[in-house]
């Protein structure tokens, strides 16, 4: 079956979204946390039922908008969904300028504020030689994650639409907001949303699927110190500061994420704030297996008792919480979501790619939450920053590997 994608239209609806800035900000009690994911929340509800597909809503008490595309075929199939997220991460998200660079041969794209994008740093850029590559304008992000996933999505419901020949079973979209600052899904509707299965589109060159994940805890230290003049110190000063970097030396040296890849957990310290009299550490701990992600988390309060058993009281105090595990544990029970990926990616003409996502996505909780959701590409490269890239063509693949996959699903073939 051949597809052909409206990739004009598609390329007009990633740059549209991506001038909204949708950048969430976290300690924030407003849902979505910051108004420009309610924007294109509101932009995307009023495009789907253009498009015209039934159930189109914007929860205000969870900031997703929810859509359902119903079957237009008798036969039995299982029921999916299609998710992705609206806002962008921690990085300015003012004033995008998408700038879009047809038939890219790989030549340095030069920007007006003195940075350069070049193969050389980036050598992944050579898979969208001969493409329509579109960039920012190095002064803020693109909102490649996740809007290059949002357009994806709507291309998939457009063509899908128009194109009532193509037999499909139930299918539901999902656009929800703040899954950079870790609280989206946290509130998602599963029950309601109610597919047998679902994908996240947030990550990933074309062909990549991701089911694997991180266990995840974060722990907050608070140390105690005793501050005194320097000039009477002696056997009376107890300094925060050095407390913290002995509790941070005790760790596993080569257990940090700039010496981690592939499968290998890690601790990393991501907040260090201090004086003598008192200091705050923040660690997140992170393990693809369960067993060794209890390990870690054991091993890090142990280091906390060693440190305190110095003192005549407890002066280092650990607040410790899970943040998601790992959705493999709950996918590998039935693969039926992935093996679908992975037919649907072949007949789209790519090559299956999968890999252990070091990090979490909505999928991790929506997954513990009673619907699998493993994590599908959005065709993108280096998130999160000024050199974030992908290619219209990319987010192409991502409508037309849906596509099959709608059809495959419907036809029984995958195992």
């Amino acid at each position: 079956m051949t597809i052909n994608i409206d990739l004009a239209q598609l390329q007009a609806d990633f740059i549209r979204y991506a001038k909204i800035n949708t950048r969430s900000y976290p300690g924030r009690d407003t849902t979505p946390s910051t108004p420009g994911q309610t924007e294109l929340a509101k932009l995307l509800v009023q495009q789907l039922q253009d498009l015209g597909l039934q159930d189109v809503s914007l929860n205000e008490k969870n900031g997703f908008v929810t859509a359902t595309l119903s079957a237009n075929t008798d036969k039995p199939a299982k029921s999916f969904g299609i998710i992705a997220h609206l806002d962008t991460a921690d990085y300015n998200a003012k004033n995008v300028q998408p700038q879009v660079h047809p038939h890219y041969d790989g030549s340095p794209i030069e920007f007006k504020n003195g940075l350069r994008l070049t193969v050389e740093q980036f050598p992944a850029l050579k898979q969208y030689f001969g493409q329509t590559l579109i960039t920012g304008d190095g002064t803020t992000l693109l909102g490649v994650d996740d809007k290059a996933g949002i357009a994806g999505a709507v291309a998939t419901a457009r063509y899908l639409l128009a194109h009532p020949e193509i037999k499909h079973g139930l299918i539901k979209f999902g656009f929800g907001s703040d899954e950079e600052i870790g609280v989206g899904a946290d509130k998602f509707d599963a029950k309601g949303f109610a597919t047998d299965f679902a994908y996240t589109l947030d990550n990933g060159d074309p062909g990549q699927i991701e089911y694997e994940t991180f266990n995840a805890a974060q722990a907050t230290v608070t140390i105690e110190g005793t501050s005194v003049h320097p000039g009477e110190a002696k056997g009376l000063m107890v300094n925060a500061n050095t407390l913290g970097r002995q509790l941070d030396a005790s760790l596993p040296a080569f257990d940090r994420p700039e010496f981690s890849a592939g499968h290998e957990g890690y601790y990393l310290l991501l907040k260090f704030h201090g004086e003598i009299s008192e200091a705050q550490l923040v660690y997140i701990i992170r393990d693809f297996d369960h067993q060794q992600f209890e390990a870690r988390k054991a091993y890090f309060l142990k280091v906390v008792d060693e440190l305190n058993a110095q003192f005549d009281h407890p002066r280092l105090k650990v607040s410790m919480y899970d943040q998601y595990y790992n959705m493999a544990d709950i996918i590998n029970k039935d693969p039926y979501p992935i093996r679908l990926a992975e037919a649907g990616i072949k007949a789209a003409g790519l090559t299956p790619k999968t890999v252990p996502f070091r990090g979490g996505t909505d999928g991790s909780k929506i997954t513990y939450q009673g619907i699998p959701t493993p994590n599908l590409f959005n065709g993108g490269i280096n998130f999160h920053g000024p050199y974030e890239v992908v290619s219209t063509e990319a987010m192409g693949k991502i409508a037309e590997t849906l596509i099959h996959m709608a059809q495959l699903n419907v036809e029984g073939t995958v195992a």
